[in-house]
């Protein structure tokens, strides 16, 4: 499965980092999204989704709402089948334009969802 990870972030003890090294030790292929990085825990990091070369399976936002909702017309574009708004990065507004988009938002911890725990992933 193919996820993108926006707000991935190469500190150790960030969410963001945690689910990038959740999701490639569960053997996903993972696409870090960061403005500033290019490399996040050896993979290549994007600045955009609208970057990555591949079909989105799954995307994982770690960035505040205001950002969120910047991003919700490219996730409109990239069209994911599960799209995750952890903690922190979803509040009323992003999840009403999100619903409004067609997209079906879902709150939730993408790490635990995949039967992990974010503790593992300690720095």
């Amino acid at each position: 499965m193919n996820v993108a990870i926006i707000g991935a972030s190469r500190d150790r003890e960030k969410f963001g980092n945690k689910a990038v090294r959740a999701y490639h030790a569960h053997g996903h292929r993972v696409f870090p999204v960061n403005l500033r990085e290019k490399e996040i825990e050896g993979l290549p990091a994007y600045r955009s989704v609208l970057d990555i070369p591949e079909k989105l399976d799954v995307v994982l936002v770690y960035v505040p709402p205001a950002t969120t909702l910047r991003l919700l017309p490219d996730l409109v574009k990239i069209a994911p089948k599960q799209l995750f708004l952890n903690p922190g990065s979803e509040d009323d507004a992003v999840v009403a334009r999100a619903q409004e988009l067609g997209l079906e938002p879902i709150l939730a911890c993408s790490i635990v969802a995949i039967g992990d725990n974010p503790s593992r992933y300690g720095a």
